[in-house]
């Protein structure tokens, strides 16, 4: 990790970048093939629903010191609320999405919904089965349609970043902030939208198609009627009170992915960079198991006639 990055008209020492796992020589001989059982995505479909909040009289802190007017509205900007130590906290901003199907249907059991581990490492995929015997044999997929409700709840925060003038006329920056509620949890904002995938065949395969779906919420803010005067109001003490328009979009995508089995080239297995905080005095375990992907000498086990050590070679079939 570096922990000093460097853009072209700023450096800011509070930013990283992440290591350099993988590299290439440029030599194909470096380059070797090697087996990877993974999800293949067999259709995706990706879509945007859009809301609207209307704010009146928001309240922002801290109050401008005393004297000074606002000359104008640098930037407003919108941050997401979540509180790690209280996820559950119903102040944090919640997206929830609920999905029903036609042409096809979710597998269930005695516990609900049958839910498969997806890429994320959480139960996020769910089994899907369709009669698509109308299909089947022809190369092509069986369509399904679904209705998607996205469901919000929770604040957000709101700064304004804003010049002000002292009586002097001396112009300065600063940043104000309030929360907004976007909605409750037992009446959220609901926004709707309608979709079409194409499901493979499940008649010439050892499991189910499963449907994984990814969405993301974000938010911009702009004054009411993007006027000061009107929009703005600074009482005697300097405290400040806003009327804005919160734009909510939300990008939604489904997939249907099927489990596959691939042939990739690769350049080797990632490495992370060792660091030193112990003395090197000890030799310590390997995290993942060595693989012989061919290219090496193994005459000395595999590569006698009988094969008397009893190992084996990758792959198998060369060997054992």
């Amino acid at each position: 990790m570096n922990c000093y990055c460097t853009t072209q008209n700023d450096t800011n020492d509070t930013c990283c970048r992440a290591n350099e796992l993988c590299s290439f020589s440029g030599d194909l001989d470096d380059v070797t093939a090697v087996p990877i059982y993974v999800q293949s995505v067999y259709d995706a479909v990706r879509f945007n629903m859009q809301g609207m909040r209307n704010v009146q009289h928001l309240k922002f802190t801290p109050c401008i010191p005393c004297g000074c007017t606002i000359n104008r509205v640098l930037d407003i900007r919108v941050k997401k609320l979540f509180d790690p130590n209280d996820p559950s906290n119903c102040s944090n901003l919640t997206l929830e999405m609920e999905t029903g199907i036609s042409g096809a249907c979710f597998v269930n059991n005695n516990h609900g919904v049958v839910e498969t581990i997806g890429p994320d490492g959480i139960p996020s995929e769910k089994l899907l089965f369709a009669d698509t015997s109308e299909c089947d044999g022809t190369g092509c997929g069986t369509p399904i349609f679904g209705t998607q409700n996205a469901k919000l709840w929770g604040n957000i925060i709101v700064y304004l970043d804003l010049a002000v003038c002292d009586s002097c006329g001396r112009e300065s920056h600063m940043t104000v902030c309030s929360e907004v509620n976007i909605a409750n949890q037992n009446c959220p904002l609901v926004l709707s939208n309608f979709f079409e995938l194409c499901m493979p065949s499940v008649s010439n395969s050892a499991f189910l198609p499963r449907m994984t779906e990814l969405a993301n919420v974000g938010f911009s803010a702009r004054l009411a009627t993007n006027n000061i005067n009107r929009d703005l109001c600074v009482g005697c003490n300097g405290d400040i009170t806003a009327n804005l328009i919160i734009t909510i979009c939300v990008t939604a995508e489904k997939k249907i992915t099927v489990p596959v089995q691939l042939c990739v080239l690769s350049t080797g297995f990632a490495d992370a960079p060792l660091q030193e905080n112990l003395p090197g005095v000890m030799t310590c375990p390997g995290l993942f198991p060595e693989r012989n992907d061919g290219s090496g000498d193994n005459n000395s086990c595999c590569g006698n006639e009988n094969n008397s050590c009893g190992c084996c070679d990758y792959p198998p079939a060369t060997c054992c």
